[in-house]
């Protein structure tokens, strides 16, 4: 299974992963935020969604905070400011759809930081705009001690420390998060348990994909293969 962090409008880099790992057995995961930043947003979200339909098994496009414009409006938003009023709903409707977390044996994947909700199945219920739905899509980590940690006064997002990544990793019985959304969280925080990647020419940190290979075992996030594209 690939795991593929925010792409941000970077076109060559989604044609890259899907000519380099869309084969037989492989499964791709998109961890949300198609759009905005980069130069090929259209053209961006438009392929990805073309290769879904055409593999709807093998590639799974989850719901980032950019996916959630119609709900909670934000900048740089050039994709969607640049829609006509039609296009926009076209593509609303599409996006607010992505489902918001993937899981697979040990691994939870989603966009932001884990919601908390009383077990995974219930990530199924959770309805836009809802506090869960801001914790997948706009959560932030810090390594620092405590659980809610209040609206980072710079970013305007909600902050999440340690005990409560711990907490929520033991509810799910999980062992490793992937996510994106955070240029400024390190690779691996927490024991090295939770793994933080981008796949943009947008962001000035390297683009990076995670590979679990299930043949092999996994305990924490430095089992994955952490590849540079």
């Amino acid at each position: 299974m690939i795991f593929v962090g925010d792409t941000h409008g970077d076109l060559e880099v989604n044609q890259k992963i899907i000519k380099d790992y869309l084969k037989p057995g492989n499964k791709i995961v998109f961890l949300g935020d198609y759009v905005d930043r980069g130069h090929h947003s259209k053209e961006n979200l438009d392929f990805l969604l073309e290769i879904k339909n055409r593999n709807p098994e093998q590639i799974y496009l989850l719901q980032g905070n950019h996916e959630g414009h119609h709900i909670f409006k934000f900048s740089p938003a050039d994709f969607w400011e640049s829609l006509t009023k039609e296009e926009y709903e076209k593509y609303c409707s599409i996006v607010e759809k992505f489902p918001l977390a993937v899981v697979t044996n040990n691994i939870i994947a989603l966009h932001g930081v884990l919601p908390d909700v009383k077990n995974l199945k219930e990530i199924n219920k959770i309805k836009l705009e809802s506090k869960e739905w801001q914790q997948i899509t706009w959560g932030d980590f810090s390594e620092e001690k405590g659980e809610y940690l209040g609206i980072d006064p710079f970013t305007g997002r909600p902050q999440f420390g340690k005990d409560y990544f711990f907490k929520l990793m033991e509810r799910f019985n999980k062992k490793i998060l992937i996510r994106s959304h955070q240029p400024t969280s390190p690779l691996f925080m927490f024991d090295n348990r939770c793994l933080t990647i981008f796949t943009s020419s947008a962001y000035t940190r390297e683009r990076t994909i995670a590979i679990a290979d299930f043949k092999k075992e996994i305990k924490t996030a430095k089992d994955l293969e952490i590849k540079r594209i």
